[in-house]
């Protein structure tokens, strides 16, 4: 604990930049928390173009707004 999923249109990461970005991430949920690094996990989820609306959006973004701290300006 805690978890982070982070889910976003295909797109190629290089292996260098997905490691930039995990550690950002760890990091920052880390320093929040006050906790180590390692009890962060931290998925990656293409989800496609087509599909996010109903997949993504609409399910956790307009349902869960309650949960948002910071909203899409789409």
């Amino acid at each position: 604990m805690p978890h982070v999923n982070i889910k976003h249109f295909p797109a190629p990461l290089s292996a260098e930049r997905e490691s930039e970005l995990v550690a950002a991430v760890s990091s920052a949920v880390a320093r929040a928390f006050d906790l180590d690094e390692g009890v962060v996990s931290v998925a990656l989820e293409p989800v496609a173009r087509e599909v996010w609306h109903e997949r993504v959006y609409q399910p956790e973004i307009v349902n869960r707004k309650e949960l948002l701290r910071k909203s899409p300006n789409y």
